[in-house]
């Protein structure tokens, strides 16, 4: 890793959350308001998307906080 590896990064991570925000609003006005049963649950057919989204985009979070431990910051 040379010296600018870490900011690197850091842009990287910026713009990934970025774009799982932007993804996460086009989720919510393209798919339609219908229900789907999930654990004896109806909720909206848009937010199983969301979750996946923000599933990722924890990952994303944590693997970052990771390699700052690992980094010593």
């Amino acid at each position: 890793m040379g010296l600018g590896a870490g900011s690197d990064l850091e842009g990287k991570y910026r713009i990934a959350l970025a774009l799982y925000a932007v993804l996460a609003v086009l989720v919510w006005f393209t798919i339609g308001e219908g229900k789907v049963e999930v654990f004896h649950r109806l909720i909206e057919v848009r937010w199983v998307p969301i979750f996946i989204l923000a599933t990722f985009a924890f990952r994303t979070v944590m693997a970052m906080q990771a390699d700052r431990i690992r980094r010593g910051k």
